[in-house]
């Protein structure tokens, strides 16, 4: 039988501050990413388009380069006491296989599976209950874009001669780059790692390598997964259909995203409170966006806020990029 799990909520994930961030997302037509892993029916279908489309479930070289990250950080992470910190954790299947690495004689983990799905900070928690006792296992339910103070809230749970690795597998792409990049900055001391998963393209044909891949994500499951919310508030799939674009990074960083839209066919309208949206035909409501990243532009971005890479992987088709990171050594 299972035992009771203590679960840290952070601020950010009460219900005023979800209730907030929902009628924000209605209002500016952008919709927080966070609300796509809300239910256990938004989970349940993301885990069933992960299964079906992630390159790590899909591409034997994308799994490869992900063992051959884990192995090469478990060499350098000495340290005999670590805390490892899963920002964005999803199910926790890669940070399963890296603590596994991690754990040796004479090694004391601690782990932080953190999301800001319940369901999924659950789900990491249990699937590294093999290898991390449930005593050092702390969940922890936030919302990254809107946590600003997450050092202090990860005090609790570190221990004095601790060495931190920080993951962050699969989203970094779900963020602005600016602000991601500040938020994984100040969570890195001296001697602790942060080891980035990210979706690529490649650079020697960047903008034509994003747009085909732009075309990966026409598909049934990925539009089924992203309109549940719309529907759950009331909109049908009469109203209107999902369209896939490429744009232009707002923050001049020479990236481009892939983004995700439901425009409307006809006129429609739906409550959340007290408060009415109206909509008209050939509107749209952004649902989702994902940045593509080249090496060259995510150390760019990391450099600017004090990070510095010292090793990568990729996959074959350089869709999916591993890499190695700490703070960067100030020059005297």
């Amino acid at each position: 039988m299972s035992s009771p799990v203590a679960v840290t909520i952070h601020p950010s994930q009460f219900p005023q501050a979800i209730q907030k961030d929902l009628l924000q997302s209605l209002r500016s037509r952008c919709i927080n990413h966070k609300f796509h892993y809300d239910s256990i029916k938004q989970t349940q279908k993301w885990f069933a388009l992960h299964h079906a489309y992630s390159p790590s479930q899909k591409d034997t070289s994308c799994e490869r380069a992900y063992a051959n990250a884990f192995a090469f950080t478990t060499r350098v992470m000495a340290a005999n006491r670590v805390q490892v910190v899963s920002l964005c954790c999803g199910d926790g299947s890669k940070e399963k296989n890296l603590i596994q690495r991690l754990k040796a004689p004479g090694k004391t983990l601690s782990y932080v599976p953190s999301d800001s799905s319940l369901v999924m900070a659950l789900t990491a928690h249990h699937a590294a209950s093999s290898f991390i006792p449930a005593s050092r296992s702390h969940p922890l339910v936030c919302d990254l874009q809107a946590t600003r103070d997450l050092p202090d809230v990860l005090k609790p749970f570190g221990e004095a001669g601790q060495r931190r690795l920080v993951t962050f597998f699969g989203t970094i792409h779900n963020y602005p780059p600016p602000l991601i990049a500040a938020r994984l900055a100040t969570l890195l001391g001296k001697g602790d790692l942060l080891l980035v998963g990210a979706n690529m393209a490649s650079a020697k044909d960047y903008s034509d390598a994003v747009r085909r891949i732009a075309k990966q994500y026409d598909n049934e499951l990925t539009h089924d997964w992203l309109c549940t919310l719309l529907f759950d508030l009331g909109i049908t799939a009469s109203d209107g259909k999902a369209e896939t674009v490429v744009e232009r990074c707002p923050f001049k960083s020479g990236l481009l995203r892939i983004a995700i839209y439901f425009r409307f066919s006809r006129r429609c309208s739906l409550n959340l409170g007290i408060e009415k949206f109206h909509f008209r035909p050939g509107q749209r409501i952004r649902l989702f966006f994902s940045y593509r990243y080249t090496p060259e532009l995510l150390r760019k971005l990391f450099r600017k806020h004090g990070i510095s890479m010292l090793k990568q992987w990729a996959s074959s088709s350089e869709e999916e990029g591993v890499f190695l990171c700490r703070r960067a050594v100030r020059k005297p």
